[in-house]
């Protein structure tokens, strides 16, 4: 054997050794292949989410307003009619995310494949130009979603999520819409507002281009915390459906006992007790 030559087994495992330092890129997904997507920023492509984590749109209580003007949207949206992106913003746990994944899945039990969703996490937003080149041109219309959406100092992503509000140069696809869920109605905490205004030199201009990012949304709906009541049917919704045997008077007293250790009513809060609940009587939810 020459010098030049290298053994078939040693080339072979440089080969599979290289390839593990730089595996190819990831194949994309169809986007005809699921409902639902996650959109992964380093491969720039799409996951299918074969099944949602979500709650069935009937069961989301002490939101009707927020669910109709929702629903409503959604629904012209998926028509092909004109339609607003959406900032759905509040207390925590008041059922915002899970309103968004409910509203989509009864879209597609109206008309199935209407409409996908693709959720896009909040640190890959300065990714979302490069996602909007990836869904241009595409039949099926998708709904983007972005849970739990804040920006705090330094942070210049937002830049991004202004291109798919207002289009850009380009324009944003007639196929995609915008949801977003947020605990503040702006976007940016009050003190960071405070501290851009004492230390810009402009502080109104410095302010005002973060500050009315919420602005560019056409539809803002607002979330609050339940009364005792609406905490107490939303528990009660629940055990109904998944049948769940209790005194109603227990069931009540229960819950309210649940919400007051944790200083909260809300329906994620109706939720944990629900499945406190289901554990003790011995019945899955399913």
């Amino acid at each position: 054997m020459s010098d030049r030559e290298i053994p078939t087994p040693l080339l072979q495992r440089l080969v599979e050794a290289l390839e593990r330092l730089a595996p190819s890129p990831a194949a994309d997904t169809d986007l005809d292949a699921a409902d639902a997507f996650v959109w992964h920023a380093e491969q720039a492509r799409l996951q299918a989410v074969p099944k949602v984590n979500r709650v069935d749109l009937d069961l989301l209580r002490g939101i009707d307003r927020q669910r109709a003007v929702l629903f409503d949207n959604t629904r012209r949206f998926a028509r092909g009619l004109p339609a607003n992106n959406a900032l759905l913003w509040g207390a925590r746990g008041t059922g915002k995310s899970s309103l968004v994944k409910a509203v989509h899945a009864r879209i597609n039990e109206e008309s199935p494949r209407a409409l996908a969703l693709v959720e896009v996490h909040r640190e890959d937003l300065a990714s979302l130009p490069r996602l909007l080149a990836r869904l241009r041109g595409e039949i099926r219309r998708c709904l983007l979603f972005c849970d739990d959406l804040s920006f705090d100092g330094g942070d210049a992503s937002y830049k991004s999520l202004k291109a798919v509000l207002e289009g850009g140069i380009e324009g944003r696809p007639d196929t995609v819409l915008f949801y977003a869920t947020s605990n503040r109605r702006h976007l940016m905490p009050r003190e960071m507002i405070e501290n851009e205004r004492s230390t810009a030199i402009n502080p109104a201009e410095s302010v005002e281009e973060k500050v009315s990012l919420s602005d560019r949304f056409g539809l803002w709906l607002g979330f609050h915390g339940l009364d005792q009541d609406a905490y107490a049917s939303i528990v009660e919704g629940y055990a109904r459906h998944y049948r769940l045997t209790l005194p109603a008077e227990t069931l009540r007293a229960e819950a309210i006992a649940w919400a007051r250790e944790r200083g909260a009513r809300s329906g994620r809060v109706a939720w944990q007790y629900i499945q406190d609940l289901a554990g003790r009587l011995g019945q899955p939810l399913g």
